[in-house]
Parts: C-alpha cells; structure tokens; sequence
C-alpha cells in the first residue's frame, strides 16, 4: 500500500499534463500534431527547468513504464481483423513493401550510421506502423531507453509535419484518384493525426480511405512486437553470463504478459464481443492512458542526453521516411492505381 501511494503524486503530474495536451490539441485548427506529442514536448521542457524530485519520481517510472503497458492493452479492443478484409488486397500489398522498408532498409542504414539497435528500430517502427503508438508498444518489448523513445518520437514527428504540407500537393501534382491518393498517405504517413490532415487536405473521400488504411496498419504491431520480443529474448540470453550453448529464451520473455493481453483483447474485438461503444470508450482510455505515460517519458528525458546522439538518428529518420513515401507511391504505379 505504501509503494502504491508514492506512485500517486507522478502519476497525477503526468496525467495533468495529458489533460493539457489533449485540450491543446482539440484547439488546433489543423490535428497535425497529437497529443502524445504535445505531452512529450511539455514533459521534456519541464525537465530542463527542473529535475523530477522524489517525491514524483516513483509516479514517473510507474506511469512510463506500468501505465504504458496497460494502455497497450486497451489499445487492442480496437482493433479488428474486418478491417484488414474491409481495406482489401491493395493496402496489404504496399503495406508489405512499405514495412520491408522501413525495417530491412532501416536496419542497414542504421548500422551505417552507427545507431543502436533499439533506437534504430523504433524509428522503423514509428515510421513504418503507426507513429507513437508503435513506438510506445515496442519500447517496452526491447527495454528501450526514455531517451531513446524521445528521439524516435521526436524524429517522426519533424517528418510528419513535412508530409502533411507536402503530401496533397505532390497528390494533385501526380494527378491521383482519391482511392490512390488515400492508399498512398494511409501507407506512408505516419501517426493517424497526420493522416488524417493530410487525407482530408486531398478530399473527404481521400481522407476516408487514408484513414481506413492506416488502421489496418496500426494491425502490424502485434506481429512485429513478438517479433521484437524474441528478438530481445534472444540477445538478452546470448549476453548473460549464465548462458549455455543450449540456452532458450523462455515463453514468458518471447510473450510478455501486457502483449498476451493485448493480443486478447484484439481477438475479443475481432470476434465482436465488444460493442462499437465500447470499443471506443477502451480506445479513449487507452489513448489517454499512453499519452499520460508519454508526458512521464518527457519528464525523466534530459536534451543532454538525447544531444549526445546527434544528428544522425534525425537522418534515419528522413532516409527511411522518404523511402518508404517513394516505395509506396512506385508500388501503387506497378499495381495500376496511378
């Protein structure tokens, strides 16, 4: 009970600043920003005024790490396989090159550019699934660093705005049908917000389809964190010192219990035993809840330490951004659509 209260005063100062970024971004005239975002940015300017104290220090850790983990179960209530066969084939084929992409592109190049592995790979993810929330599914997986999913969030998000500026201009300079246009953002922008912008920038049509394609994008977490996760399991047992030649991760590494559920509550929903209500009501919960555990993130997130990287996570980001925006439009161009 007594470890229970000490997490009280952090996790009330994260969701404070969730409370705030979620009205900011409800005023913003154009949604090109989410409020994870919003939420990240506040958290890691407060941390250069002042350093987390002890006394919400445990709150912090608690909401980045536990909290987090909770809203990626309820984020699985809304998704469902009818959304892969309501989008159909054509999504699904630019979604495999794009995801092709931005993990076996962004794997070589981020060994080009001397990244480590976890910070390389949630820039793929973010830019490739579906922005914040990929990364923030992930992050966990991998034990990745607050700093690091700082970084990513950071480097996708400078190349969303660009994308939503671009995005409709080069749509009515390539002369694209709505369906094409819609396939073309829902595959290669990044968060849903900007989607949305940008989708809705082109027509309402476009931005319908653009939005539908990018929830079947939002599916490819559950393949790729239990991907991640054995990958993890694997190097955390090649590298402990106990370990044998014969050593295997065990199932409770490869699927972590916050991903089990997760994958639950997807099938639960897949198979409609929650209302559209309901599903959406999770849906809310679980957005409020990570954008809560992304405002924490900020808060124990110092610029010094993401500086130390430099540049070059930021032109990860760009190359495979731009790789996967030219890869999707190609493919759509051999499928006929353009």
């Amino acid at each position: 009970m007594k470890k229970a209260l000490t997490c009280i005063p952090g996790f009330v100062i994260a969701s404070l600043i969730a409370f705030a970024s979620k009205w900011i971004e409800g005023v913003l005239p154009v949604p090109f920003i989410g409020a994870s975002v919003i939420a990240l940015f506040i958290g890691m300017s407060l941390n250069q005024f002042a350093k987390p104290s002890t006394l919400i220090k445990a709150g912090l850790i608690f909401t980045s790490k536990k909290v987090l983990k909770f809203s990626i179960i309820l984020l699985g209530a809304s998704l469902s396989i009818g959304t892969i066969l309501s989008v159909g084939r054509f999504s699904l084929t630019v979604m495999f090159f794009t995801l092709t992409t931005c993990f076996g592109g962004g794997y070589l190049v981020g060994k080009l550019l001397g990244l480590n592995w976890k910070l390389s790979n949630l820039i793929s993810a973010g830019t490739g699934i579906c922005g914040g929330s990929a990364i923030a599914a992930i992050a966990p997986v991998i034990d990745a660093e607050d700093k690091d999913i700082a970084y990513a969030m950071s480097a996708t998000f400078i190349f969303d705005i660009a994308m939503i500026i671009l995005f409709p201009l080069m749509g009515r300079m390539l002369g694209l049908s709505d369906m094409a246009y819609g396939l073309w953002a829902g595959t290669a922008v990044n968060d849903t917000s900007s989607v949305v912008a940008a989708g809705y920038a082109f027509s309402e049509a476009a931005g319908d389809f653009a939005t539908m394609v990018k929830l079947t994008r939002t599916l490819a977490i559950i393949p790729t964190v239990l991907i991640f996760s054995f990958i993890n399991a694997r190097l955390n047992t090649s590298m402990s010192e106990e370990s044998t030649a014969n050593d295997k991760p065990k199932v409770s590494s490869l699927l972590p219990w916050f991903i089990v559920a997760f994958i639950g509550m997807s099938l639960l929903n897949s198979f409609g035993l929650f209302s559209a209500a309901v599903s959406l009501q999770l849906k809310s919960i679980s957005k409020f809840l990570m954008v809560s555990a992304l405002a924490a993130i900020g808060m124990n997130t110092n610029f010094g330490e993401m500086k130390k990287s430099g540049l070059n996570p930021m032109l990860h980001g760009f190359i495979i951004s731009a790789s996967v925006v030219i890869v999707a439009i190609v493919v759509e161009y051999f499928m006929g659509l353009v």
